[in-house]
C-alpha cells in the first residue's frame, strides 16, 4: 500500500481510502518523531488514571511496557470535535481542470485533511461533526463517533470536491458565531479556511473567534492557502487576467506592477490574524497546500494530547 505524505494527490476519487493512507503514513512517522510511543495508546488505549476501576486495564500491554493503559470502548467518548470547512469559491483556487497541471486546490486539500482528522478521531473513539459553509451554513451535523457517521460525512466532502461552484462569497464570521452557540460546550473546533475577509468584515471575523473562546471551546485555525501564489505572489512577469472567484471581477495586469504592495497588504492581514488568534488563545497554523498533510495532523496531535482526560 502506498502511504501518502507530503505530495499532491491527483485522483481524489476515493476519499476514505486516501484518508486512511494519509493517517497510516503519519502514524508510521510518529516512531521517528518526538511523539514516539504515543501510538500505543493512540489507537485503542489511554493511560490509566489512579482511582479508576482496574477491570479495564490491559495487562498484556502492562507486561510489555510496564505502564498501565485502559482499554477504550466504542461508546466511550473523550472529545467532541467540530470540523468546519470553508467552501466559498475562493477555496477552489487554484482552479483544477482536466487540462490543468494543478493536482489540488484549497478545497480539495481541506477535504482530505478533514477526512484524515475524522479517521484519527474515530481511532480515538472521539465524536466528530462537520460544518460546511460559504455565504451561509450549507451543512451542519452533530458530533457522533460511529463509522456510519464517518462515511456519511465523507460523502458530503466528496460532493464538494466534485461540484465546484463559482461566485460564492464567504460568511466565516456569521458561521462561527452560529457554531459557538449550537455545539456542545467545551468542544474542539477545527477550521479550514483562507479567512480572506476585508475591512469591517475582518473585525467581525475576530469577534467570532473571540465568541468561540468565550463559549469555552478550544479552537485550531488552519489558515489554508497556496502560499507561493496567494501570499508571496510568485507569478511570471507577463500579462495575466486575474478573476475574483467569489465575485467574478476581472483585472488584467502584470504581477510586478502590484507585487510589492500586494505582498505588504496580505502580510499585514496575516500578521493581524495571527496576533488576534494569540490574543484569544486560538491555535493559528499555517496550512500551505503545497506542504502536505503532516503539519495538519501533527498540530492536531499536539492539541489533542493537551486535552486528554
Amino acid at each position: 500500500m502506498v502511504l501518502l505524505d507530503n505530495y499532491q494527490v491527483r485522483n481524489i476519487g476515493n476519499l476514505e481510502l486516501l484518508a486512511k493512507q494519509v493517517v497510516e503514513g503519519f502514524i508510521i512517522g510518529l516512531h521517528k518523531s518526538p511523539f514516539h510511543g504515543f501510538s500505543v495508546e493512540f489507537a485503542e488505549h489511554r493511560l490509566y488514571n489512579p482511582g479508576e476501576t482496574t477491570k479495564d486495564i490491559d495487562w498484556k500491554v502492562f507486561a510489555r511496557t510496564d505502564r498501565m493503559y485502559t482499554k477504550k470502548f466504542e461508546e466511550e467518548t473523550n472529545l467532541r470535535c467540530q470540523i468546519v470547512v470553508d467552501a466559498s469559491s475562493s477555496m477552489y483556487f487554484p482552479e483544477v481542470t482536466k487540462e490543468s497541471e494543478n493536482y489540488t486546490n484549497k478545497l480539495r486539500f481541506s477535504a482530505l485533511a478533514a477526512a484524515a482528522l475524522m479517521n484519527l478521531l474515530m481511532k480515538q473513539r472521539d465524536a466528530f461533526g462537520l460544518t460546511i459553509f460559504d455565504d451561509a451554513v450549507k451543512m451542519h451535523t452533530r458530533c457522533k463517533a460511529a463509522t456510519s457517521h464517518y462515511r456519511l460525512l465523507l460523502t458530503y466532502l466528496q460532493q464538494l470536491i466534485e461540484n465546484p461552484e463559482h461566485n460564492r462569497t464567504t460568511a466565516a464570521a456569521k458561521t462561527l458565531h452560529q457554531i459557538a452557540e449550537s455545539i456542545h460546550k467545551r468542544s474542539l473546533v477545527v477550521i479550514f479556511s483562507d479567512m480572506f475577509e476585508h475591512g469591517e468584515n475582518a473585525e467581525a471575523l475576530f469577534s467570532a473567534l473571540q465568541h468561540l473562546k468565550h463559549a469555552k471551546h478550544e479552537v485550531i485555525l488552519f489558515h489554508t492557502v497556496d502560499k507561493s501564489l496567494e501570499i508571496d505572489f510568485e507569478y511570471e512577469n507577463r500579462p495575466y487576467l486575474f478573476i475574483d472567484m467569489e465575485t467574478g471581477e476581472q483585472l488584467r495586469l502584470q504581477p510586478n506592477q502590484v507585487k510589492e504592495n500586494y505582498v505588504k497588504q496580505v502580510a499585514a492581514f496575516k500578521a493581524d490574524l495571527r496576533m488576534k488568534c494569540m490574543q484569544y488563545k486560538v491555535d493559528f497554523v499555517e496550512a500551505d497546500i503545497n506542504e502536505g498533510f503532516r503539519p495538519i495532523l501533527q498540530a492536531w496531535l499536539v492539541k489533542r494530547s493537551k486535552m486528554r482526560v
